[in-house]
């Protein structure tokens, strides 16, 4: 492809990637533009969760990510950072290239971990529109708030008095978003709990006439205080921030980018530096030359690959004896993924859903990858997706169950598959009240192709699908909509 290329196109191109370093998004798109320099303090010590894109200005899937992303971020007012960070900025590049970004656009859910400056931080592997976004983020928010009953309540009331307790007398059966968000803000200097409107011994105690109610203890033998004002973050935040400790407050201010340049690095640190940002830099401008190519323009993302062995320099045509470039494909949007219980219902167990493809991912810790197995039946399901998608032939959907979505729990126990550690891969039926393992050892595209079509046309034995899963009726969460409860 590439010799068809004259070198004074492939010279412009290459100029016009090293010059493209002005971001996406304006101050007022509510997006948090971030530089290596100011990703440490405002999203990796932060008490929020953030969802961070890495982009190139002039990737074409970064501008169709655009409106949704900035749409995302409406959506997340109050709740989580939307965050971008511009990888075809010279001073991030290096950065970018730590962060093991590898094509654009690259998403990532970061979460506050108990460890202060070292987050959680994973691929995300959703839909890339608003609403999708703001599912997985909303589901990534840590739930520190305890759910308190008549009879758990003097044992609560009676435990660490010395700090601040926040009571949410409520009338739903969920904890919304936002308290969930004040908990983990406050987290170490006020102890959160809802408690529920049937739970009539607290409901006097307190009394408490309205629903929702939001009462402070503030410690010791201070009287209890009745939060008076709207249920909005920003008020909330102003009530509570009276009766916590300073260094509590100091952690939740709101934090303001940063101008101030890196500290100068060590020689190690020099060296790795400058390492990683001239393989990022080799393989950014490359980037771009493929986004400007005719085969590129069809893609629907954009990965990098032998990133070990990139170009010496940013521009592709430097000498002759140079490595020879990245390889650019085409490839697959990821199959969607299900966060929460409701959609796996919704999708697939309801009463008049039919067939579904179910990729049930195992539980991994902080610095664990998926298995190999994981890996692979994701991509082969997403690449045979892809295929029916450009023949314009009906399959039926792919999903990917997370091992935080509840629902994982669940299935896994009716099924009697294995534990939250494996990876099982099964086909259900909920209105035909069927459903079938993959028993195979290989994971690769022509296997799980051959899977897929023993299903579709009726092949193999398929055993009867649990009742307890099948027409489950639970009380439906309630999502705030800017930050309300």
């Amino acid at each position: 492809m590439w010799q068809h290329l004259s070198l004074a196109a492939l010279s412009v191109l290459a100029l016009t990637a090293s010059t493209s370093a002005e971001g996406l998004y304006t101050k007022n798109s509510g997006v948090l533009q971030v530089d290596g320099s100011s990703y440490n303090k405002l999203v990796a010590k932060s008490n929020q969760v953030s969802i961070v894109e890495f982009y190139a200005p002039w990737c074409g899937h970064c501008k169709n990510l655009k409106p949704e992303y900035e749409k995302a971020a409406k959506g997340l007012k109050d709740l989580a950072q939307v965050v971008a960070v511009n990888c075809d900025d010279e001073a991030n590049k290096a950065f970018c290239g730590s962060m093991g970004v590898q094509g654009f656009p690259t998403l990532k859910i970061v979460k506050p971990s108990k460890k202060p400056g070292k987050p959680m931080v994973e691929d995300y592997q959703g839909p890339r529109t608003s609403s999708g976004i703001v599912d997985a983020v909303k589901s990534a928010i840590p739930n520190n708030v305890k759910k308190v009953t008549d009879k758990g309540l003097s044992a609560f009331l009676e435990t660490n008095n010395d700090t601040a307790k926040a009571l949410l007398f409520s009338n739903k059966g969920t904890t919304s978003a936002l308290t969930k968000v004040l908990a983990t803000e406050y987290l170490g200097g006020m102890t959160f709990a809802q408690i529920r409107d049937k739970e009539a011994k607290a409901v006097e105690m307190f009394g408490v006439t309205e629903f929702p109610m939001l009462i402070v203890l503030p410690g010791g033998t201070e009287e209890p205080v009745r939060f008076e004002g709207a249920y909005k973050k920003q008020e909330m935040k102003s009530f509570l921030g009276q009766y916590v400790s300073s260094d509590s407050k100091a952690s939740t201010e709101k934090q303001k980018p940063m101008g101030n340049k890196p500290k100068k690095a060590s020689g190690e640190e020099a060296a790795k530096s400058e390492e990683a940002a001239s393989s990022f830099s080799a393989a950014s401008s490359f980037h771009a030359s493929a986004e400007a190519s005719e085969a590129a323009a069809g893609a629907t993302s954009i990965t990098l690959e032998d990133e070990s062995n990139p170009t010496e320099s940013s521009d592709p045509i430097a000498s002759p004896d140079a490595p020879k470039p990245a390889v650019v494909h085409n490839t697959p949007e990821p199959i969607p993924a299900l966060v929460e219980e409701k959609y796996l219902e919704e999708k697939c167990l309801g009463a008049k859903t039919s067939t579904c493809i179910l990729v049930l991912l195992p539980s991994v810790g902080d610095d664990e990858m998926l298995p190999d197995s994981a890996s692979s039946a994701l991509a082969s399901l997403a690449e045979l997706a892809d295929k029916h998608v450009k023949r314009e032939s009906k399959l039926f959907p792919f999903y990917s169950i997370p091992s935080r979505n509840t629902a994982s729990v669940t299935l896994r126990d009716a099924l009697k598959l294995g534990g939250e550690k494996d990876f099982e891969l099964v086909a259900v039926n909920a209105r035909r009240r069927w459903w079938r393992r993959y028993a195979g050892e290989k994971f690769d595209f022509h296997s799980m192709e051959n899977w897929v079509d023993n299903i579709r046309f009726g092949e193999g034995s398929k055993e009867v699908l649990p009742e307890a899963l099948l027409g489950k009726e639970e009380e439906e969460p309630v999502i705030p909509e800017h930050g309300e409860l």
